[in-house]
């Protein structure tokens, strides 16, 4: 899967995402480190690449615009280490895909995931 990771997030998680096969990018990669939302939804968009944040302003945008993509992943979990999160997003990207794939919200909890389809 191709993903671009937020400001929110460690630029390991992006790095820990290459080694696990994956296409992934840090938005300070891109120049983006600084910027608001909307850019980076943009160009999450732009390269269809799923989003992945701790900020849920993110799926708020997506929301009020009625957008379909770009698929948003959410980390709402206690421990935001990229130690604890990419392992917890590896297992759990194969329940996951098909939504991500067709434009969803997934929020990640330490003790559950709720996705909800785009657009809303």
């Amino acid at each position: 899967m191709r993903f671009l990771v937020d400001n929110s997030l460690s630029p390991r998680m992006a790095r820990g995402l290459c080694t696990a096969g994956h296409d992934a990018v840090h938005v300070r990669d891109l120049g983006l480190a600084s910027a608001d939302d909307d850019p980076i939804l943009d160009k999450a968009a732009q390269e269809d690449r799923v989003l992945l944040a701790q900020d849920v302003d993110f799926g708020t945008i997506l929301a009020i615009l009625g957008a379909s993509k770009p698929s948003v992943v959410v980390f709402r979990c206690r421990f935001k280490s990229p130690d604890r999160l990419l392992p917890l997003l590896l297992r759990h990207l194969p329940s996951v895909k098909v939504d991500l794939d067709a434009g969803s919200i997934v929020v990640i909890e330490d003790a559950r995931i709720r996705v909800r389809r785009l657009p809303i």
